[in-house]
Formats: structure tokens, C-alpha cells, sequence
């Protein structure tokens, strides 16, 4: 019904067109062979009017009805694209760029009523200036959208109601590093609703990533690929809301350097499982969060003294160790286990060593 209704709508505003523009055309094309041969006419109505109603509003209403499907599936199209990024979206960038249009909208009107007098331009300068100052309004707004609500939020009738560091968390960016991404465990942290609020993917990034898989490597193709892949699962599958920042610091060369000035400006947290970033970060102000600091949080505590039965696979860097692994892959070290390779035995924990890059657990064989 409403396909039929935007055909009968389009069908209309064509033939108005057409007679419009043949109502100026044909007395003037009639002018021309001779002043009198369309003037005549009944209670005031010229020929020309009458075949300018004719000819102008049949060719336009015709053109209308079969150019009318075209036009209605390109809307269709447009209204689904604008539906499709809106939902992309977060809602602080929905709410900043709505602010930032209607701010540049009243912006344009203030000043394209001075242009109006000018002759023949004036009256197409303001439509022009709308559309220049609302466009720069919405990326102006979304650009500076954190330090719009954080002055919004300065406001004591805001946020008399809420904690002040409540609010700041729920407006805290994590950005995503490189490594995390092709790590692929952050989908599962995602699905699981331990992280909150919004994904940030800085566009120098999501270059990095697309050098990767580019790469001529097949090994680290495949990893840039998994990296696409975990992005687009996040995105779609896991509902976060994931943004792509495309913000660019030219001065500085190194992506882990962009990354701690982007966590700075935007006072976000950096989510990556790179040691060497995790303690720059801290250095210069930034929180991390660590994925192998949380990997290891959750795993079981082994006190010494406890019992337990491995699977002995290697043999160690010191003589006569064993190298066995627990499931979730920490590494057990057994001093004398170098006898005991490939035999499942008994173990008895003498001590415990936990790293930044992990968890070690140090044993010898169980007394028999």
C-alpha cells in the first residue's frame, strides 16, 4: 500500500513539473513564430495554458508513473542504508550528531537570510549553507561527543541521581589493540558480559590488520583473516557496540604509541595481552586491561604441598626435568620427571610462579 501511495505521490509531483516547465516553454516557443497564434482563448484561459496543461502534464504524469518503481526501490534502498549505520552506531553518537545537525541547521538559517537580497544566487545560497553546516555539525558533534556529555554531565539537575563514576564508566571507550583482536579470546569475554559499553577500533588498527592479512605469509594471513573474522563476530553476532575511530596521530610512527595518546585523549582503557604495552600504558597514565592477567586470575589456585596426576610430554632446560601441562595450559615443571616421559604419574607441588606471560607450577614425583 505504500509503494502504491509514494508511485501515485511521485506520478503527481512529475506532471505538476512538467506542466510547470511547458507552461513557460510553449508561449515563449509560440511568441516567437507569432505573438497572436496561441493568445486566444475562453474566460481568460489562453490556448498556450491549455496546451501547456495538455502536453506538459501528460508527458511529466507518464514519465512519473513508469520512472516511479525506480525511484521508490532506490528509497528503499537509502532508508534501509541510513537504518543499517543508525543501528551501528552508538547511541551518545546518535544523540551528539542530532545535536550537532540541528545546532548547524539553526546556524545556516541565521546566515542565509543575509544572502537573499543578493540577485538570481541569493535564494540558493541558504540551502547551500544548510547543507555544508549541517554536515560539519554531525562530525564536529560526534568528534567532540565525549566532551559534549561530559559537560552536559558537569551540570548538578544531570546526574543529582547517579554516581559520578558510574556514569564515566558506562562512557568509557575500551579500545582494542592488535594482538587481542587476532587472539580471538575477546569474542569470548564479549559473549560471557564481562565488558561493557563501547568497542573502539582505531582506524590505524584496523590498517594493521588488513596489512596482515594481506601478507604474502601464509601464517600471518591467516591470523589478520581471524582477526577480520573475531571483529565481525563481535559486531553481528555478539551485539556490542563496536566504533571505528578514525582518528590518526601523523607525528607519531608506532601503533602501540597511538594507541597509549588515543587511551589518553578519549581517557578510555586499552584492551590488549601485549606485556610490553600493558606496562607502557600504566607508565603514561592509561588503564589496561590485560587478557593473560585475567586468563590467569581464573584459573585454579595450586598451593604447595598439593597432590596432583600429569602426563610428563618433554623433557626440561634443566637436567633431569619433565615438562608436563595442565588443561588450560599452564606449565608444570618436574624435577627428576625426565625418567617419567610419556607416563602419567603422581606429583607433589613444591612452589608456585606467577608471571605476567603466565602461571608455572614447580613439582617433583610423588613418594611411592
Amino acid at each position: 500500500m505504500l509503494d502504491k501511495t509514494l508511485r501515485f505521490v511521485i506520478t503527481v509531483l512529475a506532471a505538476v513539473g512538467g506542466l510547470i516547465m511547458t507552461d513557460r516553454i510553449i508561449p515563449y516557443l509560440a511568441s516567437l513564430v507569432s505573438p497572436d497564434l496561441l493568445s486566444f482563448g475562453f474566460f481568460g484561459i489562453t490556448a498556450a495554458t491549455i496546451l501547456s496543461f495538455i502536453v506538459g502534464g501528460l508527458i511529466g504524469g507518464i514519465l512519473g508513473f513508469l520512472l516511479a518503481p525506480f525511484l521508490v526501490k532506490r528509497l528503499w534502498q537509502f532508508t534501509y542504508w541510513i537504518e543499517a549505520r543508525l543501528n551501528k552506531m552508538p547511541v551518545f553518537d546518535v544523540l551528539a550528531g542530532s545535536l550537532g545537525l540541528a545546532i548547524g541547521l539553526i546556524i545556516s538559517n541565521l546566515l542565509g537570510s543575509a544572502f537573499l537580497p543578493i540577485p538570481i544566487v541569493g535564494k540558493y545560497v541558504p540551502g547551500i549553507i544548510s547543507i555544508i553546516l549541517g554536515y560539519l555539525g554531525i562530525n564536529v558533534a560526534i568528534r567532540k561527543r565525549d566532551e559534549l556529555f561530559a559537560l552536559f554531565s558537569s551540570f548538578p539537575w544531570v546526574n543529582r541521581d547517579r554516581p559520578k563514576d558510574k556514569m564515566s564508566n558506562i562512557a568509557q571507550h575500551k579500545i582494542l589493540d592488535t594482538s587481542v583482536i587476532i587472539d580471538g579470546r575477546i569474542a569470548d569475554i564479549c559473549k560471557s558480559g564481562f565488558i561493557e559499553g563501547t568497542l573502539l577500533i582505531p582506524g590505524f588498527v584496523l590498517e594493521e590488520l588488513q596489512h596482515i592479512a594481506d601478507s604474502s605469509d601464509l601464517l600471518k594471513r591467516n591470523r589478520g583473516r581471524r582477526g577480520l573474522d573475531i571483529l565481525n563476530r563481535i559486531q553481528k553476532e555478539l551485539g556490542m557496540y563496536v566504533q571505528i575511530d578514525s582518528r590518526d596521530f601523523e607525528d607519531i610512527t608506532e601503533v602501540d604509541s597511538k594507541l597509549v595518546k588515543l587511551g589518553q585523549v578519549l581517557k578510555g582503557k586499552i584492551i590488549t595481552n601485549d606485556y610490553n604495552l600493558n606496562k607502557v600504558a600504566e607508565l603514561q597514565g592509561v588503564p589496561v586491561l590485560n587478557i593473560n592477567e585475567l586468563a590467569n586470575a581464573v584459573k585454579p589456585v595450586v598451593l604447595p604441598g598439593e597432590e596432583m596426576v600429569v602426563h610428563v610430554v618433554k623433557d626440561g632446560k634443566e637436567f633431569g626435568q619433565g615438562v608436563a601441562y595442565l588443561d588450560d595450559g599452564t606449565m608444570i615443571v618436574v624435577d627428576g620427571g625426565k625418567r617419567h616421559i610419556g607416563e602419567t604419574i603422581g606429583v607433589l607441588v613444591t612452589s608456585v610462579l606467577q608471571t605476567a606471560a603466565g602461571r608455572m607450577i614447580f613439582a617433583k614425583p610423588k613418594a611411592l
